[in-house]
């Protein structure tokens, strides 16, 4: 979960600089959106264990 998160933060600090963003909207953005694909794939993980047990 942390290693996406942060590569969706990393890739939005990396847009807002290069296209000189102010108020870091990229980042806030694609760091939200990599907090929502982790949890999506948390609990896809834990719905697959559990239909396995």
């Amino acid at each position: 979960m942390g290693v996406t998160i942060y590569v969706f933060y990393w890739l939005g600090t990396w847009l807002d600089e290069k296209y000189a963003v102010e108020g870091e909207w990229w980042m806030k953005g694609l760091t939200m959106f990599g907090v929502g694909l982790s949890l999506y794939q948390f609990i896809k993980q834990v719905n697959y264990i559990n239909r396995n047990e």
